[in-house]
């Protein structure tokens, strides 16, 4: 009866922690970039109280055993790469990566972070940088006093000055891609770092090693759907609400037992 109790409580943990992801997934409907998650669960050990397949009888065994299992426990956190929908917004220096791949962004201690967000800036020395002010790698300096700025879908970065009718190229934009984008730490700010179970990353031109072509003038929204995520906590509201009837089942028992004379 206490493994009942017990059983019954992992699920409610388990669902919490559903629940926080489906809310995180939620609160992040409008986030450039953003990649929705999924809580995945096991199964705990089990209670054995007769092996299947144990010997029942002469010449015979069990066809099945007897297992208690011992509830659940949140194996990972699972992140969706799926390609959210483009925002259009004709903004000269907003990009959207059609395809597989990350901006490199350059954090304050040297490090290097990556991103699905597009929605660059100038800082005051003209360099691309994210809204937070960090460095897109390698650098792209835009001068001052430019007529126009285009990005080409490989990448290229080129101006036009006032006076000039043909694009000057300064710089070529490079993103990465990694073996396993699933494994990326999430640093917030929409930043990703490697670990060891996404791999190194590589890099290279859009467009190329199958990496996505870059889309001048549009941003990455995020790829969570509201409806799934509103049927999905009503499954874990549900979830949970049953795990809690299974322990108010488990104490009514008990406590017919304690008031047995």
């Amino acid at each position: 009866m206490f493994k009942a109790l017990n059983t019954s409580a992992t699920g409610m943990q388990a669902q919490q922690t559903n629940m926080d992801v489906i809310s995180n997934n939620i609160a992040n409907v409008n986030t450039h970039g953003f990649k929705k998650s999924r809580a995945e669960f096991e199964d705990l050990l089990y209670h054995t109280v007769k092996e299947p397949g144990a010997q029942s009888g002469l010449n015979a065994v069990s066809p099945s055993g007897v297992q208690t299992g011992l509830g659940v426990k949140t194996a990972a956190v699972q992140k969706n790469f799926e390609i959210g929908s483009a925002k259009v917004t004709n903004g000269a220096l907003d990009l959207m990566i059609e395809g597989p791949g990350f901006f490199p962004i350059q954090l304050e201690d040297g490090q290097i972070a990556y991103t699905r967000d597009g929605a660059f800036q100038k800082d005051p020395n003209g360099r691309l940088v994210d809204r937070n002010g960090k460095v897109l790698v390698p650098e792209i300096v835009i001068p001052p006093n430019v007529a126009g700025v285009q990005v080409d879908p490989n990448g290229q970065v080129s101006i036009i000055t006032n006076g000039q009718q043909n694009p000057q190229v300064i710089g070529q934009i490079q993103i990465v891609n990694f073996v396993n984008p699933a494994g990326l730490k999430s640093l917030g700010k929409n930043l990703y770092s490697p670990s060891p179970s996404s791999g190194q990353p590589v890099q290279g031109s859009p467009g190329t090693n199958g990496m996505g072509q870059l889309a001048q003038g549009q941003i990455e929204s995020s790829n969570v759907n509201i409806v799934d995520e509103m049927i999905n906590m009503i499954s874990a509201q549900r979830s949970y609400e049953l795990n809690s009837k299974a322990i108010q089942a488990a104490d009514q028992m008990l406590q017919s037992l304690n008031n047995l004379r």
